[in-house]
This record gives structure tokens, sequence and C-alpha cells, in this order.
């Protein structure tokens, strides 16, 4: 098989981000991490942070060999599974796990020293803070388009010599899709339940019944709350928008096999050319994060400006060197489909700032709920939730339009049903999600700034830096708050384009197990009565063998099974919250009670028993709500056929979606309408007013930090899990 020789760019992008990536962990490294007690403090976070993800990868492993085991079973038994499917599963949890490990690792070193340096200015503490999340999100793109690529190269010398090579090859590749997919489900679950539990019972006792501040040393859950951060919103986070990232490039690269198979050129230049862009996307976040900078002085907005001038950059960049790269690419219809991209660009902008403005205390919404705290907690909790709900409105119309726009643009705008014109326009949906997603480098580094900030505030609170010292730091926290929940919105958003891709592939890696299945003797009649072999050509027969249409109850039964799952996921993250923070509360109380002189200073909390305590809480309670992800879309194919499970997939990313924007911008608003009130406003710290915000950040906390971000890796998994047991549900047709 000949490969383009500017394929070669990708790999060469991967290594350039690990590059820049092991350059600013070194730099970090190098910067005092401050007093005796700042290293203390520092430590004892690593210590617990180390220690949750050992046990975290222990639960982990058991079910990936399980499932590993399980396709070896499916590929060499069977003969229903492509016999690589085995191994690509296990390298893709593997380096979703690796992308997760090393984020926390240099979150947990440069939180400390965030602290510190911030004691000089506001423009060092940024800094940073700032391109030690880079390293993050450098980490994520890098090592996924080396496995992208790695992948590719390999399967390309197993598979070569016709039309249907590179569709085997690109379907293959999604599942390491899933075995990232898996490990991310695991990662935010489990660091979420972790985070939210320490988080709840360090507020719910330390605030409001001793009224003591928030990150202080005399709470026992303190700590906790610190390790939460950073095995939740940094190392879940960087596990799931890898396999985002990979997801939309995968499912892309599987599109354009199956949509350009009448010519082999082009086919090959469909498969690389959303590696290409992702690959470009790389250099242009490097420029972006370097022209990330603030002035000492700096007010919220100025650091909200100092940040949106870097990604709205490589945003604009990428933008006009898609044009150039499709264009020296060869590609047909290159415009329209450099248009998909944009629309999905686009859709990302328009995604994160409509996030920016419902979560950030600079605007009216977030303004309103720390308003309505005067009348008490509940005014609190209903403005939030309404406030969730209106933020619904913007994101899901613009997807809406950038689907539309995707669709038509990749397909010289042919509202037909051809089956050509079908393939296509689906094509322009993945690769708009690769758009989206192809400036992640610099997108992610501005999500994982903010665990790192909120970390350093919690050191230099429970150092005793000073109230100066504590004001930056809150400054920075507070954009650290707007940050994450703009990356939450943007990793929402992406999974949607992602999750409509991935029900395309779907449909296509049906068509190859049902084409095994007619080599070995197995025929299938369309409506007219004739037998087809199921190819990409055969969309309408496809679509009439299995009665995929709104009439058929399989589908329509699906469908409500796909929407009930997104919410009996969240129900089972909330309990799973409820009871760990339950447990928290009573240990924190007892500390309180039993150990003499922790309120007034003397004597030091049993820090370890809290982390021990939110440790065994995540990993039991994050196992179930996991589960089901994978369980569900097997018995579904297994009991209603290939058209429930169409219908499963569409109820869950249409609820799914919807949902996590709820979730994640109402937890995000409550969690800045209190930052509002610790600035000053309304009575401040103590007041009456805060106490009541409080209880909005509380009941939030779980929304934007367990299940809101949760729900867009559901949605992508339960499509990679049907994708790769399609095998299994056509044997029982």
């Amino acid at each position: 098989m000949n490969i383009p020789i500017v394929f070669w760019l990708v790999p060469i992008a991967s290594v350039a981000a690990l590059l820049v990536a092991w350059h600013f962990y070194k730099t970090m490294l190098k910067a005092d991490e401050g007093t005796p007690r700042m290293r203390e403090i520092a430590e004892h976070v690593r210590k617990g942070a180390k220690a949750y993800l050992k046990q975290q990868y222990k639960v982990v492993l058991i079910v990936f060999v399980i499932l590993a085991l399980l396709f070896a079973f499916m590929a060499y038994v069977m003969k229903i599974q492509n016999p690589w499917v085995p191994f690509a599963f296990l390298t893709g949890g593997f380096f979703s796990g690796l992308c997760g490990y090393f984020g926390m690792k240099t979150a947990t070193y440069a939180s400390g020293r965030t602290a510190n340096t911030a004691r000089k200015g506001m423009s060092q503490g940024l800094r940073i803070a700032f391109r030690s999340g880079a390293v993050m999100g450098l980490v994520v793109v890098g090592f996924g388009l080396l496995d992208i690529s790695a992948w590719f190269l390999i399967l390309s010398r197993f598979y070569s010599g016709s039309e249907i090579s590179l569709i085997i090859i690109t379907t293959t590749m999604l599942t390491f899709g899933m075995g990232a997919s898996t490990q991310a489900l695991f990662a935010r679950v489990g660091g979420g339940i972790f985070t939210k539990a320490a988080d709840v019972g360090a507020d719910l006792v330390g605030k409001m019944e001793e009224d003591i501040p928030e990150d202080d040393p005399r709470n026992p859950a303190t700590i906790a709350d610190n390790v939460g951060d950073n095995v939740g919103d940094v190392a879940g986070m960087g596990a799931d928008l890898y396999e985002s990232y990979c997801g939309s490039i995968l499912s892309t690269a599987a599109l354009g096999a199956t949509a350009f198979t009448a010519n082999g050129t082009m086919q090959m230049k469909a498969v690389i050319a959303p590696m290409l862009i992702a690959a470009v996307g790389i250099f242009l976040s490097l420029i972006g994060i370097f022209l990330v900078r603030t002035k000492d002085n700096a007010t919220i907005k100025d650091l909200l400006r100092s940040l949106s001038t870097g990604t709205n950059t490589a945003a604009l960049l990428i933008g006009i060197s898609t044009f150039l790269t499709l264009y020296f690419l060869g590609i047909d219809n290159w415009v329209g489909i450099s248009c998909s991209v944009i629309a999905g660009l686009a859709a990302g902008v328009v995604i994160g700032q409509s996030t920016e403005y419902y979560t950030s205390q600079a605007y009216r919404p977030t303004k309103s709920i720390a308003s309505s705290s005067q009348f008490g907690p509940a005014p609190v909790i209903i403005k939030g939730i309404g406030t969730g709900m209106v933020s619904t409105c913007i994101p899901v119309m613009t997807v809406s339009i950038a689907i539309m726009l995707s669709y038509l643009c990749a397909n010289g705008f042919d509202m037909s049903m051809r089956a050509e014109s079908i393939s296509h326009g689906l094509y322009g949906i993945g690769i708009a999600a690769v758009g989206m997603l192809s400036t992640l480098g610099i997108t992610l580094a501005t999500d994982a700034y903010g665990p790192i900030a909120d970390n350093a505030g919690g050191n230099a609170e429970m150092s005793g830096l000073g109230e100066e010292i504590r004001l930056r730091t809150d400054a920075l926290d507070a954009l650290g708050n707007t940050t994450a929940a703009t990356g939450k919105g943007f990793a929402i958003g992406s999974a949607a384009l992602t999750g409509l891709a991935l029900l395309a592939s779907y449909i296509e890696e049906i068509k190859i197990a049902m084409s095994r299945m007619v080599e070995g003797g197995q025929q299938f009649i369309d409506a007219a009565g004739n037998a087809f072999v199921p190819s990409s050509s055969t969309v309408p027969q496809f679509m009439d063998f299995f009665q995929v249409n709104l009439m058929n109850p399989k589908v329509l039964v699906g469908t409500f099974i796909g929407a009930m799952t997104a919410f009996l996921f969240c129900g089972l993250t909330m309990g799973a919250v409820g009871r760990a923070a339950g447990k928290m509360v009573e240990e924190v109380r007892r500390q309180f009670r039993e150990i003499k002189g922790i309120l007034e200073g003397q004597s030091t909390p049993d820090y370890g028993r809290c982390v021990e305590i939110s440790t065994r809480s995540a990993q039991k309670e994050m196992v179930l709500p996991s589960l089901l992800a994978i369980i569900i879309p097997i018995i579904t194919g297994i009991v209603l056929g290939v058209s429930g499970v169409l219908g499963l997939l569409v109820g869950s990313l249409a609820a799914g979606f919807t949902l996590a924007v709820f979730m994640a911008n109402a937890g995000g608003a409550w969690d800045n309408a209190k930052k509002s009130i610790e600035e000053g406003n309304y009575g401040g710290k103590g007041s009456a007013c805060h106490k009541a915000a409080i209880v909005g950040d509380t009941v939030g906390d779980p929304f934007k930090d367990t299940c809101g971000p949760s729900l867009n890796i559901l949605i992508k998994l339960m499509s990679m899990v049907s994708i790769v047991m399609a095998g299994l549900t056509v044997a029982f047709i």
C-alpha cells in the first residue's frame, strides 16, 4: 500500500508535541516550590494522588483483561472479529491511562510552584500554571497521533491490494478508541466520585458547621479535596479528551475509507486528511500557547482575554491552514471539506464562548445566581437549575447547524439520499469534529490549568501566605473555574459530532460483519427480494433490510433505552457521590469531636484517613455505572438487533448531550456564584449569602465534575462498544 510522503508529518507533529511537553515539565520543576510548609502540603497531595491512581489502575486492569479475552474469543474462536482487535483495544487503554498519569504528575508538582511564583506577581503565576496545563494538552495530542500513526503503518503492511483494505484498517483502528473510552470512563467516574466526596464533605462540615475558610489546614478533608482535583479534573480529564481526540480522527478516517471507494488514491487521501489536520493543529496550538501572558494587576476579564488570545489565534490559524492543507493534499471537493472543518471549528468557539457567558462571574447569569443568595439556598438552587437548562439552547443549536453545514459542504449541497451523497456528507460531519478538536493542544491546556490554579490557592491558604497572595491565587482559581467549565462544554460539544460520526461508522462495521457471513455462505435479501452483498454502496438496501425507520418498534424502544441510560447513569453517579460524601462528613465530624485541639490549630488532622475514605468509595462506586455503558449496547444488540442499537445510540446521543451541557453549566455557574460572593459581594465570606451559595456549589459539584463530563464519554463508549460488538450482533440475525 502506497502511503503518501506527507503522512509522515503526523508522527513528526506527535513527537514535536511530546518534546515541548517535556520541555515545559522540566522548566516547571526548576521553579522553587516555596517554604517547607508549602513543600509538605504538596507532598501530601502527590502521595494521595499516586495512591489513588495505583488502586484505580488495578481495578481497571481486571476489566481490560476480561474484555481483551472476550475479544480474543470472538476473533480466534468464533471468527466474527478482526484478530488485531484485542491488541488495539489494550493499547488504547494504555495510552489513555498514560496521558492521565503524566498530566496528574505534572499538576501535583506545579500547584505548589504556582502558589510560590504568585508571590512575585500574577503574570508569573499564570505562566507556570498555564504551561504546566499545556503539558497535559500536548501529551494527549502527542500520544494520540503517535498511536494512530503507528497502528496505521502496522496494519497497512498486512492489508493492501483492494478497496476494502482501508475500510478494514480504519474500522480495526476504531477498536483502540474503545480501549481509550473504557479507561476514560473509569477515570472520569472514579475521579469524579473521589473529588466530590472530599469537596462536599469539606464544605458541609468546615464551612457550614464550623465557619472555617475553604482549604483551611484544620479541615481533615482538605488534602483529600486537593488530591481529588488532580485525579478527577486532571487525570480523568486527560483520559477523557484523549479518547475524544482519537475517536474523532479514527471515525472520520473510517468514513473517508467508505466514502471514496471508487478511487483508491482519493480514498487514501480521505483517510489521512483528518490526521494531517490534527498534525497541523499541534504546531498552531504551540503558537497559541506561547501567546498567553498577562500583567501583574490583571482582573478576571484581563485573564480571560489573555487565554482567549491564545485559543482564538490558534483557531484562526487552523481555519486558514485547513484550506492550504487539503488543497496541497489534492482531495476532491477540498473547498467544501475545508468548510466542513471550519463549521466544526466555529462550533467549538461558539460553544466555548456560550459556556463562558453562562458560567463566568463576570457575566449576568452567574451574577443573578449570586444575587438570589440574598433570599436563601432554595432560590440559589432554582436559579442555577434554570440557568443550566437555558444554557443548553446555544450549544444544541450550534451543533445542529454545524452538522447540517458540514454535511452539505462535504457533499456539494446534495440533499438526495443517494449512497454516495450520504457517505460524503457523513465524512463532512466527522471531519467537522476533527476541526473542533484540532487545537486541543491549547484548549486542553486552558482546562488543565484550572485544577492547578485551584490547588495553588489551597496551598497558599494552608501555608498561610497572606491575604495579598491569596487574592492572586483566588483570581487565578476563578479563571480556572471558568476555563474548566469551558473545557467541559467544548468536550461535550465534540462528543456530539464524534458520536454522530461513530454512528455512521457502526453501520459500516455491520456491513463488514455481514460481508464475512456472505463469504461463509450466508445470503441477504433486500426489500425487492434480490440478494445483495453489503458494501459502502448499499445504504438503501441496508436500511430496508434492518427496517431502520421510526415505524419500527425496535428503533423506538432502542431510542427510549438510550435516553433512559443517560439519566440512569447520572442517577447512579449522583447517588455514589452522596454516599461517599456522607462517609466523609461522618469522618470529619469524628475528627473534630475526638482529636482535641484541631480547631485551635494545636493538633494535626488525620488527612490520610479522609484520602482513604474517598479512595475506597470511588473504587467501589465507579464499577456499576461504568459497566452499564458496556453491557447495555451488547444486550440491546442481541435482543433488538441492529435497528435497536441504532435507536439506542440516537437516544443516548440526544439525551446525553443535552443533559451533559445542562449539568456542566449549572455546576460551573453555582461554583462561580460562590466565588463572586467570596470576593466581597453580598456580605462576603461567612455571611448568610455565602452559606446559601455554598449549598448551591455543593449541589453543583457532582453536576459539573462527575455526571456532566462523564456523560460525553458514555455517549462515545456506547458507540464504540456497538462497533466492536457488531459481529456478535449480526450473528443473532
